[in-house]
């Protein structure tokens, strides 16, 4: 029996549970001011009629379930912004192969479009070398012999201009292998 009436006056059976208009008003109190001042907490105990120690105990709990409450938002909100991150990060991955194969596709075009280029030059140079006017002749010596491409000038009128291609391909001319 003794067991019994210890256990009638444990604190926790001298607690009161707080009604709904109880909660209702340290709920009001609680959004407006989270931290507890000892001239609040006397003051709610006094006007919900329970002990001071109740109401601190109250928004020591409250405080730490809307803390519990703040941090799952912030995680929700951190891995909504994650989750978007990393799709952006996949998309934009998608768009560099894409601009990777786009690119690789401009230097083969390029590639082929100088080679056509050097090609109508080499045919160019080929057709033109036998058949130069007497005002231009182009002339190629081997490294062999210490010299270069080049060319001359003869009877140069004013008028007559050699073409910027025409005098690449002269000057360069002597340096391709595959040119005769």
């Amino acid at each position: 029996m003794e067991f019994q009436s210890q256990k009638i006056y444990s604190p926790k059976h001298n607690k009161k549970r707080l009604n709904q208009e109880q909660v209702r008003l340290l709920e009001k109190s609680f959004n407006a001011n989270k931290k507890l001042e000892p001239e609040l907490k006397l003051h709610l105990a006094n006007q919900l009629g329970v002990p001071a120690r109740q109401v601190a105990i109250w928004y020591q709990n409250k405080r730490a379930r809307w803390k519990t409450q703040s941090l799952e938002l912030d995680y929700n909100t951190l891995q909504v912004k994650l989750e978007n991150a990393l799709s952006e990060k996949r998309r934009l991955e998608k768009d560099v192969k894409y601009l990777q194969g786009e690119l690789r596709k401009a230097q083969e075009m390029m590639f082929a479009m100088n080679n056509q280029r050097d090609n109508h030059r080499q045919y160019q140079y080929q057709h033109q070398h036998h058949h130069l006017p007497n005002f231009v002749s182009c002339n190629s010596k081997g490294s062999s012999e210490g010299g270069s491409s080049g060319f001359h000038e003869d009877n140069v009128h004013d008028h007559e201009v050699l073409q910027i291609d025409e005098l690449y391909t002269c000057l360069i001319g002597g340096h391709r292998s595959t040119w005769s």
